[in-house]
């Protein structure tokens, strides 16, 4: 499994970079480190579209129901669905946007880090 990063290059652009969830024997536990963390529910509606934007925060996103298409200042686009997992590190730069797609609105638990 893996997740997905976006952050602010020294370009000042957002870029997406894959990475690997911490691995463990089946029947175990894999550790995630979250010290002091707040959580919410985010939602927006059916072909709702945002402006250019930074993340207000670093967090992890993690996409309950519906489909986002997220497109950052670097021009890559990324659609983002059920289960997947994003952290957003994208706090300054020019940031990206989001888009729902499709016919459902999307839910997602965003986990607020320190």
């Amino acid at each position: 499994m893996q997740f997905v990063r976006m952050y602010t290059g020294l370009d000042s652009r957002s870029h997406f970079e894959d990475l690997p969830l911490p691995s463990h024997a089946p029947g175990e536990t894999s550790p995630l480190s979250l010290p002091q963390f707040k959580a919410a529910i985010l939602r927006r509606g059916i072909k709702s579209v945002d402006r250019w934007q930074n993340a207000p925060l670093r967090q992890y996103v993690i996409t309950l129901a519906g489909r986002i298409e997220i497109e950052t200042s670097d021009g890559e686009k990324r659609v983002f669905g059920p289960g997947d997992i994003l952290l957003t590190e994208d706090v300054q730069g020019e940031g990206h946007r989001v888009r729902v797609i499709g016919e459902e609105e999307r839910v997602a638990l965003s986990l607020h880090l320190a």
